[in-house]
């Protein structure tokens, strides 16, 4: 067969300064952007100002008053409870659920299991098999990387299966990722070097300690990026300046061409910082937009109609419809809430998991546990209601087919005792 040369085009994503910069302001709030960038300002002199909004000053100065916007911050919650709150959003099985809350009360500070399979099953009196599969629940948890036994383990969760090498670069060349050695890299796997660059910075964007990215912190308020109001029956999000704030740029380096070498080396390397940071910030807003118009979207019925009408809606379902990754969706809704007339919400309130009825639709898990609420509260305290008669109003009053077993789940979920204890 003779030699032919053939010209082959590709598309492919290479991870840039720009990019992974983009990735770490992603999954922070506001606030947290304006601080990260007059951090930068302090060594970066081009950056001369910061446009965010007067108007923040007298709301996190409101003291005693109730602010305009945001809300004071409720009590802090800490990793584990964090990481045991997304349980709610997701369908654990019944015997593997004491399991799973094992698990993730045995991470440490970092995120990372130090616990072995053997050790865990002899605790919750399970088979390896099924302490394996709770492994596997809590590695599925945000962020990715969480439940991870190593540093590889957790690159590796993080990265996802696109890499079928990943594996043998982290266990046996982790000197070409210390030295950035492109070309070891793409000769040994066969790769094109930018391949094997898109690779090296995709995994310089992995945290080490995804646990960090859940730690307790404290803040005197907390901040909504945008607001959601109604006109004429139709629903708009407006979004608070800080949340896309705009780099104002000194006037004295705009023109300014030093004959010393070393000089203008100095100021391009400090360009090239401001244009990667304002890429960063638009690129977040950008995403945050998105996200939170397709949840406003989706959720429509929630925002005109309350509680009672939220859909069931998960990561997944956000990442398809944008055409996004799920883990940049994970970090976009991080953290961040909404001013709405109900109050300052979360984002991730408002992704829910659904129970699948007889009809095919799905019944979000709020409003069944909305629901089981109400009839508990309005039930004859003489003569409680069992979780048996629960499941049958559910269907007869609101036609919601639902397990006995998954009233139970959810009532205690509701921290609400069996109906012989709330005699």
């Amino acid at each position: 067969m003779r030699p032919t040369i053939v010209q082959e085009q590709k598309l492919q994503l290479k991870m840039n300064q720009s990019l992974i910069q983009s990735i770490q302001l992603l999954q922070l709030t506001g606030m947290e952007v304006v601080e990260y960038i007059q951090e930068m300002a302090k060594e970066n002199p081009l950056i001369d100002d910061i446009s965010y909004d007067d108007d923040l000053r007298s709301f996190t100065q409101a003291g005693d008053t109730q602010p305009a916007i945001g809300e004071i911050n409720q009590a802090e919650t800490s990793m584990h409870e964090q990481l045991k709150h997304q349980l709610y959003t997701i369908d654990v099985p019944d015997d593997l659920r004491s399991a799973v809350l094992y698990g993730i009360d045995s991470l440490n500070d970092d995120g990372y299991l130090e616990m072995d399979m053997d050790t865990w099953a002899e605790a919750c009196s399970i088979p390896i098999l099924q302490a394996e599969e709770a492994l596997r629940w809590v590695q599925s948890l945000e962020p990715a990387g969480i439940g991870a036994r190593s540093l590889k383990e957790c690159i590796l969760l993080q990265m996802g299966e696109e890499w079928s090498f990943l594996e043998e670069l982290l266990e046996d060349h982790l000197e070409w990722l210390a030295d950035e050695d492109i070309s070891a890299i793409s000769s040994h796997f066969r790769l094109t070097e930018a391949e094997a660059e898109s690779v090296l910075r995709h995994i310089q964007a992995c945290h080490p300690k995804p646990g960090h990215l859940l730690s307790a912190q404290k803040t005197e308020h907390i901040i909504p990026e945008a607001h959601i109001y109604e006109d004429d029956g139709t629903w708009y999000v407006s979004f608070y300046k800080w949340h896309a704030p705009t780099i104002e740029i000194s006037d004295a380096y705009k023109d300014f061409r030093p004959d010393d070498a070393d000089a203008r080396k100095f100021l391009k390397e400090k360009h090239e910082q401001l244009q990667w940071l304002q890429q960063a910030v638009q690129f977040r807003g950008n995403t945050l937009e998105r996200v939170i118009k397709t949840i406003v979207r989706k959720q429509q019925r929630y925002f005109s109609h309350g509680a009672m009408m939220m859909q069931p809606l998960t990561l997944k379902d956000l990442a398809e419809a944008l055409d996004m990754h799920v883990s940049t969706i994970s970090r976009a809704i991080m953290n961040k809430y909404i001013q709405t007339k109900q109050g300052v919400i979360p984002l991730k309130f408002f992704l829910q998991s659904g129970v699948k009825q007889t009809n095919g639709q799905q019944t979000a898990s709020f409003v069944i546990k909305q629901l089981i609420g109400e009839l508990i509260n309005g039930e004859n305290k003489q003569k409680p209601l069992s979780d048996q008669t629960i499941k049958e109003r559910l269907y007869e009053e609101f036609g919601i087919t639902v397990a006995r077993r998954t009233v139970v789940k959810y009532r205690e979920q509701l921290g609400l005792p069996s109906s012989t204890k709330r005699k």
